[in-house]
Parts: C-alpha cells; sequence; structure tokens
C-alpha cells in the first residue's frame, strides 16, 4: 500500500518516516491516523473497535507517502485517537473522567474538553459515553508520558535540527475531515489550511497552498472551520523562524465510498500533497528575501 520510502524509525507510539536527518525544511505530521488499538483500551469501551474508529483521521497517513519519498521526513501517530489526542494540551482533561479527581488549576477546560474531544476523548457522534469506567490518573499519565510527549518532542527537535540545517522550518500537520456544507451558494472547501489566524505562518505560504489547491480543482478554505490545534500552538515560533500549518483534506477525495478503506482518488491526493511541500520547500530556499516582502 505504502510506495518505498527511505528510511523508517519505530517508536512505541509512533513512527518516523524519511531520512535520519531533515533533507528539507518542511517536517510533516499525521497525529489522528493511529490504528494500533491496545486490548486495554478496547477492554474499557462501550462500543467496538468500529464505531471508536470514526475518531480517526482514516488513512491520512496514506496521504503523505509521496512527499516522504521525495524526502521530507514525517511523524505518523500509531496509537488511536481515542487512547490520547496528540493535537490536546496534556492538560485539556476532563476531569470528571479521572480517579482521583485532578485539580481545577491542573486542567483546562476548553470548548473541545466541554464538546467531549479532550486529551483523552469522552464522547463521539451518537455515543454519549465512550468509557465504561473512570481513567486512573495512573493510567492517564502513563499515557502522556509514553505517547504525548514524546511525540511533541521528537517534532520539536526535529523542526529545530532542520531549522539549523536550512535557516527556516515548516511544520505540515495533516489531518482529515468530514464532508463541509457550501456557503453562500459557492462550493464546498475540499481543502481547509489553518494557520491559527495568521499567528504560526506568514501569508506568502498559505497564498501558495490556496493556489495549489484551486489549481487542481478543490475549493479551499483558510482558519475556518478548522484553524489549526495546540500542535500548531506548541510547535510554530515564528520569530525563530519555526513555522507550522496544519492541512485538513476532505476524505471522501481520497476514501472509497463507505469511508472505510483507501480510493481510487488516492494517488492523486498524494501528489497534491507531495506538491504542496515542494512548493513549501521551494517558498522557504529564500526565506531573507521573503520576509523583505
Amino acid at each position: 500500500m505504502r510506495p518505498p520510502i527511505s528510511s523508517v524509525e519505530t517508536a512505541e507510539g509512533f513512527i518516523r518516516l524519511g531520512p535520519t536527518a531533515p533533507a528539507c525544511p518542511v517536517l510533516i505530521s499525521v497525529p489522528h491516523a493511529g490504528r494500533d488499538y491496545p486490548p486495554e483500551l478496547l477492554e474499557m469501551s462501550r462500543v467496538p473497535q468500529a464505531r471508536l474508529e470514526a475518531l480517526e483521521d482514516r488513512y491520512a497517513d496514506l496521504l503523505v507517502d509521496e512527499a516522504v519519498a521525495a524526502g521530507a521526513t514525517a511523524f505518523i501517530a500509531r496509537r488511536p485517537r481515542c487512547w490520547i489526542d496528540l493535537n490536546r494540551d496534556e492538560r485539556e482533561i476532563d476531569p470528571t473522567m479521572i480517579d482521583p479527581r485532578p485539580r481545577a488549576h491542573d486542567v483546562i477546560l476548553s470548548t473541545k474538553v466541554r464538546g467531549g474531544l479532550g486529551l483523552v476523548p469522552r464522547r463521539m457522534a451518537g455515543v454519549s459515553e465512550i468509557w465504561a469506567r473512570r481513567l486512573d490518573a495512573e493510567e492517564l499519565e502513563a499515557r502522556i508520558l509514553r505517547d504525548h510527549r514524546p511525540w511533541h518532542a521528537a517534532i520539536a527537535s526535529t523542526l529545530e535540527e532542520a531549522r539549523r540545517r536550512f535557516g527556516v522550518a515548516l511544520l505540515i500537520d495533516c489531518h482529515s475531515m468530514p464532508q463541509l456544507p457550501a456557503h453562500g451558494g459557492g462550493q464546498p472547501p475540499r481543502i481547509v489550511l489553518g494557520d491559527r489566524h495568521g499567528r504560526t505562518a506568514p501569508p506568502f505560504l498559505m497564498d501558495r497552498l490556496t493556489r495549489i489547491a484551486e489549481e487542481h480543482g478543490f475549493p479551499c478554505a483558510r482558519n475556518s472551520p478548522y484553524a489549526g490545534g495546540h500542535t500548531l500552538d506548541r510547535q510554530a515560533h515564528p520569530a525563530r523562524g519555526i513555522h507550522a500549518i496544519q492541512i485538513e483534506v476532505d476524505r471522501s477525495t481520497y476514501l472509497a465510498p463507505d469511508l472505510r478503506g483507501p480510493g481510487e482518488g488516492l494517488p492523486r491526493m498524494r501528489a497534491l500533497i507531495a506538491e504542496m511541500v515542494a512548493a513549501m520547500v521551494e517558498e522557504l530556499s529564500a526565506p531573507l528575501a521573503r520576509a523583505a516582502e
């Protein structure tokens, strides 16, 4: 299913694809496509694995293979999103899920947490409660130490290495999304780019990505309804030359009609992501000139 890649490094919670040292200033992360369901997770769940898979960015990891084959480094989560959401702050916890209940100043009750999609999701569409019991505080801490912190540490260190080698670095955080409704009589966006409303990347990068998507016939939106999350906030340091952009891809463009497995559109979307990565490498090849624009 995957084309040849230059190397693979496997950690317990994620896989690193690509060269040992960054060969270009662009890195890719795919935090929500993990399909390794630990037995203890399934034992805790009120619903079968097939329902839990609805939380995944189904097979979004396959979107980046052509970009990796061309020399990009990618980090692919192995654990599913329902085990731990790598795009949440480790303090975005629903305190009522944890035993003993954490202190109020140790949690962030964000909108995502209140909607049931915190660090460990509590609810999903059509399911009022995912878990049959509360999560022991020690269990949660183990997930954070084993999966969440190593993931972000590995990305941060590789971005820093890329910045040292090339003078600038960019993280592309790759996600998939359900089909969106049309707005204002136009076509619904098939690609949504997020830069936290301009805080995590310069406009010329977003402009180039938008042009590429639209040249390929995919309507593109910016920061609505997805502006990026914890990964962009944590990993982007524009003042130091480290930027981050989230890309959301409509699942129907690359999955089969039942949205369960890869579909006929996968090669086209792989090529699109690879072209986007190549364009970002090109744009970042003269960062000082761009910074003056």
